[in-house]
């Protein structure tokens, strides 16, 4: 029964608002015996899903606003206060019915997030394309996508090239192009061409569906604010049920204590924060942001230090190989082959480019490495072919005891010089190459470093595993405050706590990696760019889904904008809360009116936090 009447608690209030115009009519019609009836009517009906509701939050110990209107209205029938007690419970269903319709609104990122998952997926079968249920997808399948198909899953593109819009995963509208051996996502949707790909994430594993699974939780989660204000409204309701006794005492005036009582509830208060919290999560998501809720927000608005990773953040992530320089007599290929077979077992960057590099070349790289050891932010040691590599930075040629002679080192400082990484190729124990890496500083970090200082960041720092002359010339084109070169990822860590010892609020940015500790250490963790996504969504605060640092900046601006609203929304519903309450003192405020404002308050806070929806910077 009770759920039915909750099923129909619009119907209801349409009812109720139907019998208290009838009333008014009748009263007008000169059968006030025949209003007072319909008004009677009018408070039960309304009254009954909100005393209802007020009975499950007293069994679960709490003292609810349900409660306050119900003990109102209960006093209101009793004072053949028929009109007041009438349109007090209509107002607060139809204030609810608009709450939940705005609520919803503020909730529409989230919704068209879910909208936007693909359904079906066309999968080669027994040489025949079939139609099967997203769900039924299996790791391995051999999917087929043409223009104007979402792809269902996670996975690598085995033949074929397409122009895929990929806004519900980066936030970023243009399309991207896509050919044989790119990731795809789930979610994204092929404008023109045809692919054909191999599944490696399906179901709840797919990017896709952790960044709806995160926003839903982001979205649940409470800020600082929120709880406090949760914590206050358990204490105040009841203390507003006291006041409004000791009001009745004084005055002995039953009417005045009820009115008291109605318009002294915390609603607008309660839902204030909340309702900030869902509109700035939800604008960020549909650009790209996954803040992991209110509680990273409010401490992302503190932040006045930016710390960065160097390669893949505030360069392109995308490193070439400029130069190959053999010290020995073995060939440029077949020294790449042997250095790209070790670094098939590397997920860094400038080992990826290596690998690329020597595909690109079309050189065979059949043979595994064995008995391998990444040695983080410093290089690997494999063994391939029954030779010993040592592959890396001068730490690691130092830390295994390799010999570097002042012809190499000189070569190499040079490379350095004019923005190269220099990594060492050593074969048992002689360096015989080094190989030569460029990236480029990525187009909007200058923008996005400068909006970000406008907006309140005091220091920006760069730490980096690489070169000091290669940092040199990235810290200068950015204008950065400090670097710190030819850190490992403990010294990274180390620089991040150093930061927040100085009192300095932290935000480290990287690729979730390498810099995973760092990323943990800062007080707002965030990790950019569609590698190491799985990585990224654990290990950070805020994940960027797209190679932008603009989403940065936007991330940052949307957190300040969000607390702001928060504590406007706070303001505007303590403030009239005072002013209802003062008016209801002096008999300016009577029951139906102060429920009017009250209502109107809840909306204006409400209408105030969809403003977020479509913030921009």
């Amino acid at each position: 029964m009770i759920k039915g009447i909750n099923r129909h608690k619009n119907h209801i209030t349409a009812i109720s608002g139907i019998l208290i115009v009838s009333g008014y009519i009748m009263k007008m019609a000169g059968m006030s015996n025949l209003r007072d009836i319909l008004l009677i009517i009018a408070s039960i009906a309304a009254g009954i899903p909100i005393a209802i509701k007020a009975w499950q939050a007293l069994r679960m110990k709490a003292f609810s606003i349900e409660l306050l209107v119900t003990i109102a209205v209960v006093g209101a029938l009793y004072l053949k206060e028929y009109t007041e007690s009438s349109i007090v419970t209509f107002l607060f269903l139809f204030g609810a019915y608009l709450e939940a319709r705005t609520l919803e609104k503020t909730r529409s990122s989230l919704k068209n997030l879910i909208e936007m998952a693909p359904q079906e997926a066309t999968v080669l079968r027994y040489d025949k394309e079939v139609n099967v249920p997203v769900d039924e997808v299996e790791v391995g399948d051999r999917i087929i996508v043409r223009s104007g198909g979402k792809i269902a899953v996670d996975g690598i593109i085995v033949s074929g090239k397409a122009t895929i819009n990929e806004a519900a995963i980066t936030g970023e509208s243009v399309p991207a192009s896509k050919k044989e051996n790119d990731r795809v996502f789930s979610g994204t949707i092929v404008d023109n061409g045809y692919i054909e790909m191999i599944a490696e994430k399906v179901g709840d594993d797919t990017t896709f569906a952790k960044i709806i699974e995160l926003v839903e939780e982001a979205q649940e989660a409470k800020s600082k604010a929120q709880r406090f204000l949760d914590k206050f409204a358990n204490i105040y309701t009841p203390a507003i049920v006291v006041m409004s006794i000791i009001v009745y005492l004084l005055t002995r005036n039953l009417h005045l204590s009820i009115t008291f009582l109605v318009i002294a509830c915390p609603g607008a208060l309660v839902i204030g924060a909340p309702v900030s919290n869902v509109a700035g999560i939800g604008n960020g998501a549909r650009n790209g942001v996954l803040v992991k809720g209110g509680d990273v927000m409010d401490r992302f608005s503190k932040v006045d230090t930016l710390v960065f990773d160097k390669t893949g953040t505030l360069t392109k992530g995308k490193p070439e190989v400029t130069d190959i320089k053999i010290f020995n007599n073995i060939e440029k290929n077949d020294l790449l082959k042997l250095v790209a077979e070790a670094e098939t077992i590397s997920e860094h960057h400038l080992g990826q480019t290596i690998v690329k590099e020597a595909i690109l070349r079309k050189i065979d790289l059949s043979n595994e490495p064995g008995n391998s050891q990444i040695i983080k932010g410093s290089g690997i040691i494999a063994v391939v072919e029954g030779k010993t590599l040592v592959v890396g930075n001068r730490k690691l040629m130092d830390a295994e005891n390799i010999a570097i002679s002042r012809e190499i080192s000189e070569y190499a400082t040079e490379r350095e010089k004019k923005g190269n990484t220099a990594i060492f190729a050593a074969v048992n124990g002689e360096i015989i190459g080094i190989f030569s890496i460029a990236d480029q500083v990525r187009e909007d970090a200058e923008t996005a470093l400068s909006q970000m200082r406008r907006n309140g960041i005091k220091k920006i720092v760069m730490l980096t595993g690489d070169n000091k002359h290669t940092a040199e010339i990235v810290a200068k084109d950015l204008e950065l405050d400090e670097f710190y070169a030819e850190l490992l990822p403990q010294n990274k860590v180390e620089h991040v706590k150093k930061l927040k010892g100085e009192g300095r609020m932290v935000a480290m940015a990287g690729d979730g990696i390498n810099d995973a500790p760092a990323i943990a250490a800062a007080d707002i963790g965030l990790a950019m760019g569609e590698s190491g996504t799985d990585v990224s969504m654990e290990t950070a605060d805020v994940v960027l889904m797209a190679d932008k640092l603009l989403q940065f900046s936007h991330a940052y601006s949307l957190s300040k904008a969000t607390i702001k609203n928060m504590k406007q929304n706070i303001f505007i519903a303590v403030a009239i809360v005072f002013v209802l309450l003062a008016g209801v003192l002096t008999g300016g405020v009577h029951l139906a009116s102060g429920m009017f404002i009250h209502e109107a308050s809840i909306l204006l806070v409400i209408l105030n936090a969809m403003r977020l929806i479509k913030f921009k910077v």
